[in-house]
C-alpha cells in the first residue's frame, strides 16, 4: 500500500466498475457463477462502506451462447441480437441472485447511444440511477444489444462505462479485465502503477502493440482518457484477482491508476465534450486554436471552414489546421449560416444575414477544450 494510493482512494464516493466477458465467463465461454458472486460480494461491500457503486457489465452474448449451447458465436446480427436477448435475462438472473444473499438489489438499465445523446433522457438516465443508488440497489448497465445497430451503438462497453461515469460525475472508474494493468514491456514485468501522464502510456502501449493491444487495451485507455479529461480518477486492473475491488479502494498497489491533471468538468460540459457525437466540424485558423485553448468564445472571424449539416445548438467539433479536434461546442448558427459569416467581424454579420442575434459562434460558456 502506498500514502499516495491510500489519500487518493480515501476521497471517493462514487464508483463505476465496468466487467468485460473474459472477467465474467470461464475458459468454455459460460458464466462462472462464482466468479459472478465474488464480484457481487465485493460490489456489495464497498456500498455497506458508504460508496455509491454502479455496475456496467458485458457478458450478455456470451451468456445466450452457452445458455443456447451454441457451438460458436454467431457472425450475422439478428443471431448476436438473439444471444444477447437470452444471455442478458440469465446474466440479471446471476447477479441479483447473488446480491440478494447480501440483501441487495440488481438493477437493470440496458441504454443505446442516442440515450446520453438526448439532453433530457440523459439527464432522466442519471436520475434513475440516483435513484437506485439511494434505495440501496446496485445498477447494471449494458448496451441494448437486442435494438443496437452500428448507427447507434456505443462501440464498446469500456466507452459506455466512461460515459455513465461521466454521467454520474463518479470519482472512479474501474475497468476490469484479465490482464493485471498496463505495462512498459511486451513480457508483462514492468506495470505503470500511477500515472500522471496518460502520453507516456499511450507511447508504450505503441511500442508493445504486439501484446498490449490484445484484449481491447487500446479502447481501454480511450475510456480513461475520457474520465480524466473530466477530471477524475480511471484504474485497468485484473478481475480475477481476488478481493480486486476492496483492495483497490482500501489503497493497494492494484492494477494501474491514472490520476488527472485538470480540474473536476461540471456535468453539462461533460455531455457537450465528452458524450455528445459531434453533427459536424467547424475548421478554425492557429489564432483561433489558441483563443479557444486559452478558453476564450469561438468567433466566426477565426473559421475557415464548415462540414456537416448542422442545425443551431447542435455540438460540433472544432478542428485546427493540423487536422486535430481541439474542441468541442453548442454551436449558435447552423452550418448554412456559418458558412456565410465565416472569416467576418460580428459586426457584419447583420449584412450578411440579414439579423445578428449572437456575436460568438460558439460561446465559452458552451465550449469544451477536448485536444
Amino acid at each position: 500500500m502506498t500514502s499516495q494510493r491510500r489519500d487518493l482512494m480515501q476521497r471517493v464516493r462514487s464508483v463505476v466498475v465496468k466487467l468485460g466477458s473474459n472477467v465474467l465467463c470461464d475458459e468454455s465461454g459460460l458464466l462462472d457463477q462464482a466468479q459472478i458472486e465474488a464480484i457481487a460480494n465485493q460490489v456489495a461491500d464497498l456500498k455497506d462502506a458508504g460508496l455509491r457503486v454502479a455496475v456496467v457489465s458485458s457478458g450478455a452474448i456470451a451468456a445466450g451462447v452457452g445458455e443456447m449451447d451454441l457451438h460458436q458465436r454467431p457472425d450475422d446480427l439478428p443471431r448476436l441480437q438473439a444471444c444477447a436477448a437470452v444471455g442478458q435475462a440469465k446474466l440479471m438472473m446471476r447477479f441479483d441472485a447473488a446480491l440478494r444473499a447480501r440483501g441487495r438489489h440488481a438493477a437493470q438499465i440496458l441504454l443505446v447511444r442516442e440515450d446520453v445523446e438526448d439532453r433530457t433522457r440523459y439527464l432522466n438516465i442519471r436520475n434513475c440511477i440516483w435513484a437506485l443508488q439511494a434505495y440501496g440497489a446496485v445498477p447494471i448497465v449494458n448496451e441494448n444489444d437486442t435494438v443496437s445497430v452500428d448507427e447507434i451503438r456505443f462501440g464498446e462497453n469500456d466507452v459506455l462505462a466512461a460515459m455513465v461515469a461521466n454521467l454520474l460525475r463518479a470519482d472512479l472508474l474501474v475497468l476490469l479485465t484479465t490482464v493485471d494493468g498496463v505495462f512498459r514491456d511486451a513480457d508483462r514485468r514492468d506495470r505503470f502503477d500511477v500515472v500522471h501522464d496518460m502520453a507516456e502510456v499511450l507511447a508504450a502501449v505503441d511500442g508493445t502493440r504486439s501484446s498490449l493491444g490484445t484484449g481491447g487495451m487500446p479502447t481501454k485507455l480511450d475510456a480513461a482518457g475520457r474520465v480524466l479529461a473530466a477530471g477524475e480518477m480511471a484504474v485497468i486492473a485484473n478481475g480475477r484477482r481476488p478481493n480486486v475491488l476492496k483492495d483497490l479502494l482500501a489503497g493497494e498497489s492494484v492494477g494501474t491508476l491514472f490520476v488527472p491533471k485538470a480540474d473536476k468538468m461540471a456535468a453539462r460540459r461533460r455531455w457537450i465534450g465528452l458524450t455528445r457525437r459531434p453533427s459536424g466540424t467547424l475548421r478554425i485558423d492557429e489564432g483561433a486554436v489558441r483563443a479557444v485553448c486559452a478558453r476564450k468564445s469561438l468567433l466566426a472571424s477565426g473559421i475557415v471552414g464548415v462540414e456537416g449539416a448542422f442545425a443551431r445548438g447542435d455540438v460540433v467539433a472544432v478542428v485546427g489546421p493540423d487536422g486535430r479536434t481541439v474542441a468541442q461546442g453548442l454551436t449558435n448558427y447552423g452550418a448554412e449560416d456559418v458558412a456565410k459569416i465565416q472569416g467576418l467581424k460580428s459586426s457584419q454579420f447583420k449584412k450578411v444575414l440579414g439579423d445578428r442575434p449572437y456575436d460568438e459562434v460558439i460561446h465559452a460558456d458552451n465550449l469544451v477544450v477536448t485536444g
